[in-house]
């Protein structure tokens, strides 16, 4: 197997995070614009949570600098130790699916329970990845 194949999901998570933020700056500018909101006004979060409504676009893009972190390096681990497989690829590509769902969920409709689900899902996935890895670097 060509291991090379770790990063296309590394490379998808990279699509949905700028996805988002565009996302972001679209919402962000749009409502700028249509309450008259001077950009010095909101110059920190607090500002910016106090005054703007629709945040639910820059909230997930934060997210996707949590727990993507460590699956950016699981991904590296599983290369650089020669632990590409079709397990840490299924697992690296269900991390990928269920952040999108996250995504979609908290920048659309935003049901926190269905988020959270998405969430914990994709969390186990990715803690299973890690617990696969840690098992490979321990032979």
């Amino acid at each position: 197997m060509d291991a090379r194949l770790i990063f296309w999901p590394g490379v998808a998570m990279v699509a949905l995070t700028f996805a988002v933020q565009m996302r972001m700056y679209a919402t962000r500018i749009g409502e700028m614009k249509r309450e008259r909101i001077h950009p010095q006004s909101i110059a920190n979060s607090a500002q910016a949570a106090a005054r703007l409504k629709d945040t639910r676009a820059a909230d997930n893009f934060r997210n996707l600098f949590e727990m993507p972190v460590l699956f950016y390096a699981a991904l590296a681990v599983a290369f650089l130790s020669a632990q590409v497989d079709a397990v840490t690829l299924v697992l690296a590509w269900a991390f990928v699916a269920l952040r999108v769902v996250h995504s979609v969920i908290q920048c659309g409709y935003n049901k926190v329970m269905h988020r959270f689900h998405a969430y914990v899902a994709s969390s186990f996935a990715l803690w299973i990845l890690w617990g696969v890895l840690a098992y490979g670097l321990l032979k």
